[in-house]
């Protein structure tokens, strides 16, 4: 089999290897090696997968000769001897441990070596025991914190983030359209309606050899081992254990199929009740007569060559994907009333983004280089503010000097400009990180919560509303702190918050980051029906982070935002006016 490799892979190995050989006790400079090289890959804009390839990865800063070989190694044989070596040391099962949030490489060695615990089974005994609560530095609200983490992992042990898994599905995707027996082709389920936690991956193909096709998805190279394989329907899993599946229609069949297997179920059993009104039946096949009629419909169903006939045939407007949850999509598409949803080609900038200045990867020029590079007009530059010292917040000196370093920069371009920002932390009272004369002279604040997350419902939300109400605040950062798999939301009310955005003109953020995707979908059209507007933000900590807008797009769309819901939709001119950015008084 074909050895498929992604420079994440080679990223990651260099990661595991500094995290295996920190649980050895290794000698710290070794240890720093491979953390560095790791770090050095991942900021590399060059082609890192072409280099491994053709041995020369030491062209880039931080790769020496050992790291070049053990790298080239691994891009072309699928494997990297050394760290292979390092992993059999030490049971399979450890590297669980690494998953659950809260616990470092420090811990899992202090727990490895004191209780010999190496796996997520075993730690949950030792908690439950009492044997962890008696170590050095893992008190009763570390305990109670890693059983919480233990028992979110457990309830979400099968599912998966969408945007993690949304390289995978594209890449298989292509492989099944390239294949010339295939004549259409697309994702189906969950994946395809934007579900922000999603539980496998399906595959939709339209062709004349349906064996051949479940046959070649079963020997993807991305296959790890087949589940099943029929004429008709094959079902395979992944490397990092996602179930794929794939259905093979014929091009007839292929519009009633993709709708069906797009769902969701309680979409379905909708559409199938107004088919039953009408004298049809309809199945993931075809339109017949109602199962027993004693006469033909009244109506002869029309041919149908796509979705959209479909849902003409009904008497609906199409309904996109995104919306197909049963929430009211169904009655909108009715009255004629399903929203034109808002596009990733309409986004003219973004706002949420960090630097080298705090906890980003990447310079004030590099984020703008990447951001020009695709297309975008503006970039908010947000880093964090001083409370938040894990992430090395700018305290107001350092925001000040960024603030000029910002206004410099925007007299080299013609077409594009950086907005000064800040993520500023909303203190436990409700109170912001900086003073209001250092916030004016902001183009715009991002106000999030950092800390504190155990606050009671009501004292949360009145924490949030307080900060919305200060005039300086543009937007509010990921309103619920949520982790998608890692970490629940902490406890709000929506509702208000929502209101109070409406009367106070706060933007509620989208944060686009795969892991948090917040505020959740849920909400949005609630939002939007109040006059709320959207901000797709990023999180961006990273140039390439800016993807991530594609990911927020496609929530964005599933909440029934269009583009004059979504306040990065506005050019920069607009923006410059909405936040009065050519009155403030320059430095």
């Amino acid at each position: 089999m074909a050895v498929t490799m992604h420079a994440d892979d080679l990223i990651e190995s260099l990661e595991q290897i500094a995290l295996l050989l920190e649980l050895q006790g290794a000698n710290l400079f070794k240890t720093k090696a491979y953390k560095n090289g790791a770090e050095s890959l991942r900021n590399f804009h060059g082609d890192v997968l072409k280099l491994a390839l053709s041995n020369q990865l030491a062209e880039i800063p931080g790769i020496g000769a050992n790291l070049q070989e053990k790298l080239h190694e691994l891009a072309t044989t699928g494997k990297m001897a050394y760290h292979e070596e390092l992993k059999s040391s030490f049971p399979s099962t450890l590297f669980e441990l690494f998953e659950l949030q809260g616990l470092g490489p420090k811990k899992i060695k202090a727990l490895y070596d004191t209780l010999k615990i190496d796996s997520i089974s075993a730690l949950k005994l030792a908690c439950t025991d009492g044997r962890v609560g008696q170590l050095s530095g893992f008190g009763t609200k570390t305990v109670t914190n890693i059983i919480a983490a233990i028992e979110l992992r457990e309830t979400y042990a099968d599912y998966f983030r969408l945007g993690d898994v949304a390289v995978l599905a594209e890449i298989i995707l292509q492989q099944l359209r390239d294949h010339p027996a295939v004549h259409q082709c697309t994702h189906a389920g969950s994946y395809r309606r934007a579900k922000e936690i999603l539980h496998d991956l399906d595959f939709l193909v339209a062709t004349d050899k349906p064996a051949e096709i479940t046959k070649f998805f079963t020997e993807l190279p991305e296959v790890q081992s087949i589940i099943s394989c029929g004429n008709t329907k094959a079902q395979i899993r992944l490397d990092n254990g996602l179930q794929c599946d794939l259905r093979a229609v014929s091009n007839t069949q292929y519009p009633f199929a993709l709708q069906y297997f797009s769902g969701s179920k309680e979409h379905n059993i909708a559409i199938r009740r107004l088919a039953l009104k009408q004298g049809w039946s309809l199945n993931e096949y075809e339109f017949t007569a109602k199962d027993g009629a004693k006469t033909p419909p009244a109506i002869t169903p029309p041919t149908i060559h796509s979705e959209e006939d479909i849902y003409r045939a009904l008497g609906l407007d199409y309904i996109p994907p995104e919306l197909r949850e049963n929430r009211g999509e169904i009655e909108a598409a009715e009255r004629g009333e399903i929203p034109r949803l808002v596009e990733i080609g309409q986004l003219k900038g973004t706002f949420h983004n960090h630097t080298t200045a705090s906890d980003g990867k990447h310079t004030l020029t590099e984020m703008a280089g990447a951001a020009i590079d695709l297309g975008l007009e503006y970039l908010g530059i947000s880093d964090h503010s001083k409370s938040s010292f894990q992430a090395n917040g700018l305290y107001p000196e350092r925001l000040l000097k960024q603030i000029e370093e910002i206004r410099k920069l925007n007299q080299t371009w013609n077409d594009f400009q950086l907005l000064a920002g800040s993520e500023v932390d909303i203190l436990k009272d409700g109170s912001l990180d900086f003073e209001d004369h250092i916030l004016e002279q902001l183009d715009y604040v991002v106000a999030s919560v950092h800390n504190a997350f155990t606050l009671p419902k009501k004292e949360m939300t009145q924490r949030i509303i307080r900060a919305m109400e200060n005039p300086h605040v543009t937007m509010l950062g990921h309103m619920t702190g949520r982790l998608l798999l890692r970490r629940k939301p902490y406890e709000i009310d929506h509702e208000i918050i929502i209101d109070c955005a409406a009367q106070t003109g706060t933007i509620i953020e989208l944060n686009a980051n795969p892991r948090r995707l917040d505020m959740d979908w849920r909400w949005w059209k609630k939002a939007r029906d109040k006059g709320v507007l959207c901000s797709i933000n990023p999180d961006a900590h990273r140039a390439e982070h800016l993807q991530f807008l594609a990911l927020g797009t496609r929530v964005a769309r599933k909440g029934w935002l269009r583009k004059e819901d979504v306040f990065n939709t506005k050019s920069l001119s607009e923006i410059k006016e909405y936040l009065h950015i050519d009155q403030r008084d320059p430095l």
